[in-house]
């Protein structure tokens, strides 16, 4: 059943998802040793998720280990090797997200002058970084961009024409003015012999897109203390969207969600009212 699962899926998931699928389910697989699937009892995944647990794992990663577990078990119901799963009824743990801190422009930018002191590719980390800032897109689905995405006559910028998106989503995003702007210097410094907006440094001959900015991020880090993340960025293009009072509808759509902006409400909505309360406080009667 676990290996029917994985070569059904294999093609239906990007294959850094399957990976990461595979190695969690090898772990139930130790966890549960001979145990035949209808053996697999509550008491068995509770063991396995407090084993989790005491590895100093989150609460959020043992929840997603249940799935992965769901996910096959449900396939063995399906075959007829199972009559029900042993998960039924099974709460997931509670997990308390931190609030994650507003990573500001000028800490950005504090962050670009380090990047472009300590590595030669410097100015193409920028521009990664600017782009994820001014438009909300994820990290690997960023580096994959092409310049048949980008379209000046439209002012749009496509992203997930590959097919490999989260959800394998397409989705357009309208130019903003900065997101012009950027994108206009970027072409400026374009390789000419290069479909990628971000080409591989090390891609010789082939046209390859740049795999991870990883070590430069990690170089820059250091020299100017500011700690982020690439997902700092998204967050960033979100908040700034939220305060300027777009609508949670269409903030989804430029970022990928697909609930109509449920999870921009319900994670984003308190910057409405902060933004509001310190526009009055700056409201003056003379």
């Amino acid at each position: 059943t676990y290996f029917n699962y994985l070569a059904i899926v294999k093609d239906a998931k990007r294959p850094t998802t399957v990976a990461k699928e595979r190695s969690t389910l090898n772990g139930w697989v130790a966890h549960m040793g001979e145990r035949r699937l209808h053996q697999i009892t509550k008491s068995h995944i509770n063991a396995y998720i407090a084993k989790r647990q005491g590895a100093g794992r989150s609460a959020r990663t043992c929840n997603l280990d249940v799935i992965s577990l769901r996910n096959v078990l449900k396939r063995a119901v399906d075959d007829g090797w199972i009559q029900r799963l042993p998960t039924e009824n099974l709460r997931p743990l509670k997990v308390r997200t931190k609030k994650r801190s507003l990573v500001t422009m000028e800490e950005f930018e504090k962050l670009f002058k380090a990047a472009m002191r300590v590595s030669k590719n410097g100015q193409q980390f920028c521009d990664y970084f600017r782009l994820m800032c001014y438009c909300g897109s994820r990290r690997d689905e960023t580096l994959r961009l092409r310049w048949e995405d980008v379209d000046f006559s439209l002012e749009q910028l496509t992203i997930g024409a590959d097919g490999l998106a989260k959800n394998g989503e397409v989705r357009t995003l309208e130019f903003n003015a900065r997101l012009r702007e950027h994108l206009l210097a970027m072409e400026s410094r374009r390789a000419a012999n290069s479909q990628w907006l971000f080409p591989s440094p090390q891609r010789g001959v082939r046209d390859k897109q740049a795999k991870t900015f990883r070590g430069t991020l990690q170089l820059a880090i250091e020299e100017s203390g500011v700690k982020v993340g690439c997902h700092d960025c998204r967050h960033y293009f979100i908040s700034m969207c939220v305060m300027t009072g777009t609508n949670y509808m269409t903030i989804a759509k430029w970022v990928g969600h697909n609930d109509g902006g449920i999870l921009i409400g319900k994670v984003y909505g308190h910057l409405s009212s902060e933004h509001t309360r310190q526009q009055a406080a700056r409201v003056q009667f003379m």
